[in-house]
């Protein structure tokens, strides 16, 4: 049977660096736009952004070989900041 998508999140390696961020009120904003308006503080990850996830889930998915190959970020930003962060958690995770 094929994992569901719903089911591949759940089993994501990112849970293992990434830390549950906070959602934060913005009053000033909400009362502008007549609505509730929250802020995902991603900012508070520890390379401040989401990309640690990503980077993180595809590295730790990389075969021995192919990850003592090295891993390239070819985007300008925060990925290659995410990049050696990730690879540094995920050869931790292989070593132990």
């Amino acid at each position: 049977m094929q994992e569901s998508y719903v089911e591949k999140i759940l089993k994501a390696k990112v849970y293992d660096v990434a830390i549950e961020t906070s959602l934060e009120a913005a009053p000033r904003l909400s009362r502008r736009l007549d609505n509730r308006v929250l802020f995902k503080r991603e900012d508070l990850q520890p390379v401040f952004s989401f990309k640690i996830r990503g980077a993180y889930n595809k590295i730790a998915q990389l075969s021995d070989t192919a990850a003592q190959r090295g891993v390239i970020a070819l985007r300008p930003g925060i990925m290659p900041r995410a990049s050696p962060w990730a690879r540094a958690r995920a050869a931790s995770a292989r070593s132990s």
